[in-house]
């Protein structure tokens, strides 16, 4: 069932524009907007939240168009990556001002003190839920971050908010609270159910916890999917390089051949690939995808090549190695012409030592024709 539907939206501020954006989430929907900084994902989220007006089109909301609703209307719930906490009000005051807000008339009824204790109640409740009951009588500039975040969430969650909105909410973090506050973030989505759009730039952040991906360039949404459909088969450059393919090549796909086989030639280099297209096309291959021997290697590897390492670059946990082709290539469906053909592979520090890797090694890359995506 679709809960959250944007047609046709436009929004113009100063010389930035989102256009043409139609979007559907579903109900309970884990829905991430990814892109860069820049493109528009936060002010989308202001808009869907009531804080922007577009120029055009609208924001459906279970069937019912709320492009006119003020944002106390919407039922909505925002988290922003600064946590935008009062800074005089103490954990337990920060997380009951929405709901002090929603039932502003009845706390000053005759029913005050039920009302008082059912707040109370729903406080402890939200608090316990994303452990942070033991800091209720504690300011914002005495948290951590983490714990900031965590009020910050529970501040919106506790109004049981039809659809929650995160700007970036672990972007602040440092590494192990990020990872912490991520698992935290899809146990209380498991939980609750709460159809929620969530904003940021890492990938892995996105793979860890959407349902599905929208891929956002320069105001407009460039591919929604699955994430591995984003990871594994980008539809275009930008969203290749995005996703770190790092190998993308633009050049020509020829001649069918046996089993659904096509050949890609690529700067004086052919390689096997399996696609429907032909003509001239892009191809993503990523850099694990890639195997790196010091000898060529008899396997269901179709696309086998010889080259010279010249790059070797430590990124922590694994390591990107750059290796120019040589020409011609040895293997029968590694063909090669005068070629300045280069590959990014991935490997571990475990496998660098055992092949002694250095700048100028000589090695072989090999990769399947699966593995590489045409588009």
């Amino acid at each position: 069932m679709t809960h959250i539907q944007l047609q046709n939206l436009e929004i113009k501020l100063g010389e930035f524009h989102l256009r043409d954006i139609n979007l559907t989430v579903e109900e309970g929907e884990y829905f991430v907007l990814l892109g860069p900084t820049g493109a528009g994902k936060t002010v989308l989220l202001e808009t869907i939240a009531g804080l922007y007006q577009p120029r055009r089109g609208d924001v459906i909301l279970k069937g019912e168009v709320i492009t006119q609703f003020p944002p106390e209307r919407r039922g909505i719930g925002f988290v922003y990556q600064d946590y935008a906490l009062f800074p005089h009000l103490n954990v337990a005051e920060n997380i009951a001002f929405g709901l002090q807000l929603q039932d502003f008339r009845s706390l000053f009824g005759d029913s005050r003190k039920k009302k008082k204790a059912r707040l109370n109640s729903q406080i402890e409740e939200i608090a316990q839920m994303l452990s942070i009951n033991h800091l209720l009588h504690r300011k914002p500039k005495t948290l951590s971050g983490g714990e900031q975040q965590r009020t910050a969430l529970a501040r919106a969650l506790v109004v049981n908010p039809q659809v929650l909105l995160l700007d970036e909410p672990l972007s602040a973090l440092d590494p192990e609270t990020r990872e912490d506050l991520q698992r935290e973030l899809a146990r209380i989505h498991r939980e609750l159910g709460t159809t929620t759009l969530h904003v940021t730039h890492h990938f892995e952040e996105a793979v860890a916890l959407a349902d599905r991906i929208a891929v956002m360039h320069q105001g407009r949404i460039v591919q929604v999917g699955a994430p591995q459909d984003i990871f594994r088969r980008p539809a275009s450059p930008f969203v290749a390089r995005f996703v770190g393919a790092r190998n993308i090549f633009q050049g020509m796909v020829t001649s069918a051949g046996e089993n659904g086989h096509k050949t890609f030639a690529w700067d004086g280099l052919e390689f096997s690939v399996i696609t429907k297209l032909t003509g001239p096309a892009h191809v993503s291959l990523r850099p694990e995808d890639i195997i790196l021997s010091q000898v060529s290697l008899c396997s269901s590897a179709r696309n086998s090549f010889p080259g010279v390492v010249t790059e070797i670059a430590d990124r922590g946990a694994f390591i990107y190695v750059t290796v120019k082709i040589s020409s011609p290539s040895p293997h029968p469906q590694g063909k090669g012409i005068a070629s300045s053909s280069q590959f990014i592979c991935m490997i571990t520090h475990r496998s660098r030592e055992e092949m002694n890797l250095r700048e100028g090694s000589e090695v072989y890359v090999a990769f399947k024709a699966s593995a590489v995506h045409v588009f």
